[in-house]
């Protein structure tokens, strides 16, 4: 006995395992089409590695072999006419922005749980007090020449002091979304704007061109964007491991180093590879805080810009030199990426 099957229905299943040959060309079309456009930078600029100048001054030539004939001359010129050039540069960007991205997501991770589990209520009077409390001391020690370990000492104790003598007489307070607005905000600010403040405070520090200067730097503008992305994961894992794990006897510290961040693998890659490369690829900070021996390779880049023209065929090996190791982080970084979007869509 044959039981006959609706045309229809057998389309329909053949559709729900494979698309049909039209639909399959064209959508590998497109993704061919896409992948061109974006891989094509990236050739122009190893191609342009190994051209000489006259060949960049009277391109364009796509084809090595056929348009030009390959040379290695700007590879020697980087890695052996200026190795101790290319190598400071580099080895700085690796120290600043590795250790920069480590501290900034450990301490904004540990803001993002405590903002996500605890209800803050500063009050409004307290912030008000300890702004204030701040602008005197960087007046005490950029205008009245003040040591600054003395000014910021009996500044603290001037807060504390005085906090604790109107504390209880303010009612008005924040709670942990205007904290969390707050931070973010941060992020609007021009990065020009800061900029100078920043130079003269690390100046009378004697901190200039240093890594801790850079380091510090790169903190402090990138935690916002650290407690904004681990605040949504950590909101995401559900409290009951953790009153479980309060109920065996775990502290808060134990918690949160083998329960909740194990759970948030993926935000951790996410995060740690976009601060990267914000810190990575940071310019106008490192340019002004830096001269020589704190200088980055994006200071390195934009030094071949010389007096006669742009030495494209340099700055393309250091282009290159310079993305590996971000591609190498993200390639490595991709299963734990990949299951993040897929978690955020679930959840969306």
């Amino acid at each position: 006995m044959t039981i006959a099957i609706p045309a229809t229905q057998t389309a329909a299943r053949r559709k729900l395992g494979a698309m049909s040959p039209g639909v399959a060309v064209l959508v590998y079309g497109l993704l061919t089409l896409w992948t061109v456009i974006v891989l094509f930078p990236l050739y122009w600029v190893a191609i342009t590695s190994l051209k000489e100048p006259v060949d960049v001054s009277t391109g364009p030539y796509y084809l090595p072999f056929i348009d030009f004939q390959p040379s290695l001359h700007a590879w020697r010129y980087i890695f052996v006419d200026l190795a101790n050039d290319t190598f400071r540069p580099y080895m700085n960007s690796v120290i600043v922005a590795f250790v920069s991205t480590a501290l900034a997501m450990l301490v904004g991770s540990m803001a993002a749980y405590a903002l996500a589990r605890f209800t803050y209520k500063p009050k409004i009077g307290l912030i008000l007090l300890f702004i204030l409390v701040v602008a005197l001391v960087v007046t005490a020690v950029m205008h009245w020449s003040v040591d600054w370990r003395v000014a910021s000492a009996t500044g603290l104790a001037l807060f504390f002091l005085i906090g604790r003598a109107v504390a209880g007489r303010l009612r008005r307070s924040v709670g942990n979304s205007d904290i969390l607005f707050w931070m973010i905000s941060q992020r609007i600010l021009p990065p020009i704007v800061a900029a100078i403040p920043i130079y003269v405070m690390f100046q009378r520090l004697g901190m200039l061109d240093t890594h801790p200067a850079l380091i510090l730097t790169y903190i402090t503008i990138n935690l916002p964007i650290v407690v904004w992305l681990m605040y949504d994961f950590f909101n995401g894992i559900p409290k009951d491991l953790e009153e479980s794990a309060q109920l065996d006897g775990a502290g808060r510290f134990r918690i949160f180093f083998g329960i909740v961040l194990p759970l948030s693998k993926a935000g951790l890659a996410a995060t740690s590879l976009l601060v990267l490369i914000l810190a990575w690829n940071e310019y106008l900070l490192a340019l002004v805080l830096s001269t020589a021996h704190a200088q980055t390779i994006p200071l390195l880049v934009a030094a071949q810009n010389a007096t006669r023209g742009p030495q494209w065929w340099y700055m393309s090996v250091l282009i290159i030199i310079m993305i590996l190791p971000v591609m190498a982080l993200a390639l490595a970084l991709q299963r734990f990426i990949a299951s993040g979007l897929l978690l955020g869509a679930v959840k969306g």
